[in-house]
């Protein structure tokens, strides 16, 4: 089993930035992709970013440029750092994990086997 905890939401103006982490525990040895996904209201969860086991990482067209994600090895904790928010940013933010390689092609919500709570990321004009 792996664990999986968000934090860093929050509100900010469009342009500005955000940082959110999540931080995994269990058997984290394991995980070969780890990936961050957005909901927003009424609206599907998509994928955002995806990073695998060997440091490679693929972005959405919608936040490539701006959004950045990376995993600090030692401490077992993912981040994605957003620039440039947009008001269409919006939503709740999810990490996920699982022990397969998961392929952006393949990047949906049930590719992935472990799931953080959620959090809120709200971009105001």
């Amino acid at each position: 089993q792996v664990q999986l905890v968000e934090s860093g939401g929050g509100s900010v103006q469009a342009g500005g930035s955000l940082g959110l982490s999540c931080a995994a525990s269990g058997y984290t040895s394991t995980v070969r992709s780890m990936a961050w996904f957005r909901q927003a209201p009424g609206k599907e969860r998509e994928g955002v970013a995806v990073r695998h086991s060997d440091g490679e990482t693929t972005y959405a067209d919608s936040v490539k440029g701006r959004f950045t994600i990376t995993k600090d090895n030692v401490q077992n904790t993912l981040y994605l750092q957003m620039n440039s928010l947009k008001p269409e940013d919006t939503a709740m933010y999810y990490c996920a994990a699982d022990n397969l390689w998961v392929d952006w092609v393949r990047l949906v919500p049930s590719a992935f086997r472990y799931w953080g709570q959620g959090t809120q990321v709200t971009v105001s004009n």
